[in-house]
């Protein structure tokens, strides 16, 4: 128990600066979508543009986040030199992907449909390979379990990130009203997504400064054998990331080519601000992640690390329901993050949480293949998932919209998470809670169907019963969180 109350803890602290972070970045979102308006498509752009940034994140860092976690578990001693690897081979990454994009730079921004702006794409190259270029030392900092600096490394740039747009989307326009001769240079109305792409460059480039410290232990170094073990390791991964983020940000990406014109960026504008109300779930996955991953790598070897995994299941998927049922049963509230304007697209985000629900399900069950170095096996089921992903894009996407984007994430992680779940037991079988699991499934279902039947028409109503549906479901959760503890205790007497 004290292992999992570790675990929480850690949780506790990445989520803190997950979820404040976040929230703290909802406050951009009513921002953008105040000041960028579904006609300009200029929230699109910034969409698309990340979207592309998140799957060259993947490419460059290479699976090497995960493979330095299992390398420096199994060699402690050499640390250092698993460090000094892993920064060789992103920065090797970094250095021709940057290199590549700045000689063809005009060419590569007119085919991505930003000819007239290739500064985006530009900047963006920087951003990416800075990101790569941080995951390991951000990584050093977790497997060194050190995440007061992490979580303050993580703040500094939301802090940062949000302090510049106030000034750019609040200050910069009134100070342009008052002198226009003095401002009208750094002040471009009509172009907003060039200052989003600009004060992420800053950002990042900010909290690289502050990672130099982590730097002291790496070491030039050159080991045949370890870099062929590690890449070994780590290629199955990279098609399993690469395949993950395109689940996540496919859609995104070719929906401009399956929608094309003025009405595609308008509509992935849309789309895309009402995801942002889903974002709740990601920060949940996000926060579990960073503290789940090396938790699960320093308790491989213990007796009872099946039984660890099991109870980490079964709680992680409790919470993921509460934090849906919070963001459904209170839309009323939460949809006033983003511009009415973009209220469209709220009918994605139960299906868009349902499907990071089955992502974070996949990513539990993802460690037996990662622990028996099969991580081909995560490969195979991402790309069966993205595969089916694609294909129901680009079937349904011209015929019923971002609407068909949802139903495509939901759809390939349902998959991926079933074929990992059916292997995975054939091959390093866990005894997970199902009966429990099933139990709260079923509960969460009845009520969430329940919310359904509410009546729209009254906002304070509706949320009072959804309140009482809430209650409920928390008082399940504490009824059996006693009994667990009654049946501890009986063992513990025994």
């Amino acid at each position: 128990m004290g292992k999992l109350q570790s675990l929480l803890k850690e949780t506790a602290i990445y989520g803190l600066s997950s979820i404040i972070g976040r929230f703290l970045n909802y406050l951009l979102v009513p921002l953008y979508t105040a000041k960028m308006s579904v006609e300009s498509g200029n929230y699109g752009v910034v969409t698309n543009v990340y979207a592309w940034t998140a799957v060259l994140l993947v490419i460059l860092t290479f699976g090497f986040e995960t493979t330095f976690f299992r390398f420096a578990s199994k060699e402690k001693e050499n640390t250092p030199k698993v460090f000094s690897m892993s920064m060789q081979v992103i920065g090797a990454l970094c250095g021709l992907f940057l290199l590549a994009i700045f000689s063809f730079l005009p060419s590569i921004a007119k085919t991505l449909g930003y000819g007239m702006y290739p500064e985006f794409i530009g900047m963006m190259a920087i951003v990416v390979a800075l990101d790569a270029l941080q995951a390991i030392p951000f990584g050093l900092l977790r497997l060194q379990k050190r995440p007061i600096k992490f979580a303050s490394l993580k703040l500094f740039n939301i802090f940062t990130n949000i302090a510049l747009n106030l000034f750019v989307f609040v200050a910069l326009p009134y100070l342009y009203t008052k002198n226009p001769d003095l401002f009208g240079n750094i002040y471009f109305p009509d172009n907003q997504a060039f200052y989003v792409f600009f004060i992420n460059l800053v950002c990042t480039a900010s909290v690289t400064f502050f990672l130099i410290p982590e730097l002291k232990i790496y070491r030039p170094t050159f080991d045949k054998e370890l870099l062929r073990s590690m890449l070994g390791y780590s290629w199955p991964l990279l098609l399993l990331g690469i395949a993950g983020v395109l689940n996540l940000h496919a859609d995104k990406i070719i929906y401009t080519w399956l929608v094309p014109g003025e009405k595609g960026i308008q509509e992935l504008s849309v789309y895309g601000a009402a995801v942002k109300i889903a974002a709740i779930m990601a920060m949940l996955m996000q926060a579990f992640r960073y503290a789940y991953e090396p938790f699960v790598f320093s308790n491989s070897k213990e007796s009872d690390s099946k039984a660890l995994y099991a109870k980490a299941m079964k709680y992680f998927i409790i919470v993921s329901m509460l934090a849906f049922l919070v963001v459904v049963f209170y839309m009323d509230i939460l949809k006033y993050i983003i511009n009415s304007n973009y209220w469209d697209g709220l009918k994605v985000v139960p299906i868009v949480m349902a499907a990071e629900i089955f992502m974070g399900i996949y990513f539990n069950l993802s460690f037996w293949y990662k622990l028996n170095d099969e991580t081909y096996w995560g490969a195979i089921f991402s790309f069966i998932g993205c595969a089916l992903l694609f294909a129901v894009n680009i079937i349904f996407v011209p015929k019923y919209g971002y609407i068909a984007c949802a139903w495509a994430s939901f759809t390939g992680y349902f998959t991926a998470m079933l074929l990992s779940y059916i292997i995975g037991q054939k091959r390093n079988a866990i005894s997970y809670d199902l009966k429990t699991i099933f139990r709260f499934t079923a509960l969460f279902a009845v009520l969430y169907g329940a919310s359904l039947l509410i009546p729209d028409g009254n906002s304070i109503v509706k949320m009072l019963c959804n309140t009482g549906l809430l209650s409920i479901f928390m008082l399940f959760i504490l009824s059996n969180i006693r009994k667990e503890m009654r049946k501890r205790d009986k063992k513990t007497e025994k």
